[in-house]
């Protein structure tokens, strides 16, 4: 089956069918509007008003016209190649495209390269790769905290289970819950962290977040740096005090966007075989 995006946009507020885009396609490629309307399958009088209407609603020329020929006026390859870049973004990649949390795409990376699977992987937060994939743009969508698959009421696959680890400054020890109280923590927001700040919230254990940053990477490289900051992480990125694992206990999914018979096989494997390398890279099989 052969599948190719049409796009219509809207420029400078007023909105433009794909057939416009197509045709002054078709005459750059041509450099001239009778062959292009030939190609195109429609007359040149018509072709030529699709132009012309669109010129006048936007004020400049589109098609620059001479003796020699025609082709694209400034401000008409300008729209062509934006136009161009959302095409490319539309249509069907080379390779899978998987998205989603840090720690559930660093764990799909494992999987891909022990399953033979290529595929471009994108890691970012949560809620960022659940806006991508709604816009068409993920085959596979991963998240790190299940309960945005459980608020969307997404067809979810679980792919492994972690907990949260709580990460101190170097040199500085936590022998009981009680140590934690009226610390400053580093907060990586749609993470799983949630589950920490619930626990802390409900054992009345008083915390300041002070810092936010985009990634567990990051927030493990402040507390590393810093004398007072601390954090909650995923045990399969790092060790830490264990004080919150019951409690932070929470599976990884993922979410098939593109229904690919390729695809769909290297989701089975994760569930099946690939569980063995859900171990080896520290996270629990589900």
């Amino acid at each position: 089956m052969d599948i190719q995006p049409k796009l219509n946009l809207v420029i400078n507020g007023h909105n433009f069918s794909y057939k416009l885009f197509e045709t002054l396609r078709c005459v750059s490629k041509t450099f001239s509007q009778r062959e292009a309307a030939r190609r195109l399958g429609i007359s040149h009088a018509v072709l030529n008003r699709r132009i012309k209407d669109a010129e006048d609603r936007l004020g400049f020329l589109l098609v620059d016209s001479s003796a020699a020929g025609s082709g694209l006026s400034g401000p008409g390859l300008e729209i062509m190649a934006q136009y161009q870049k959302l095409i490319n973004r539309l249509r069907e990649q080379e390779y899978p495209v998987i998205c989603g949390g840090h720690i559930s795409t660093g764990l799909m990376d494992s999987l891909c390269y022990n399953y033979g699977l290529d595929a471009v992987i994108y890691s970012t937060d949560d809620g960022s790769a659940l806006r991508l994939a709604e816009m068409g743009l993920v085959d596979i969508l991963t998240l790190d905290d299940p309960v945005h698959a459980f608020m969307r009421d997404l067809d979810f696959q679980p792919l492994a289970y972690d907990y949260l680890v709580l990460l101190s400054p170097p040199g500085k020890d936590l022998d009981n819950l009680e140590a934690v109280e009226g610390k400053n923590f580093v907060e990586v927001p749609h993470s799983a962290q949630r589950l920490a700040w619930n626990t802390l919230d409900q054992l009345k254990i008083h915390y300041h977040i002070t810092e936010l940053c985009s990634s567990p990477y990051n927030a493990l490289r402040m507390v590393q740096n810093s004398q007072d900051l601390y954090t909650f992480l995923n045990r399969s990125l790092t060790p830490g005090w264990e004080f919150f694992a019951d409690a932070t206990r929470h599976l990884l999914t993922s979410v098939l966007y593109k229904d690919h018979e390729r695809l769909k096989d290297f989701l089975d494997y994760v569930s099946g075989r690939g569980q063995r390398i859900v171990e080896k890279q520290g996270f629990e099989r589900i």
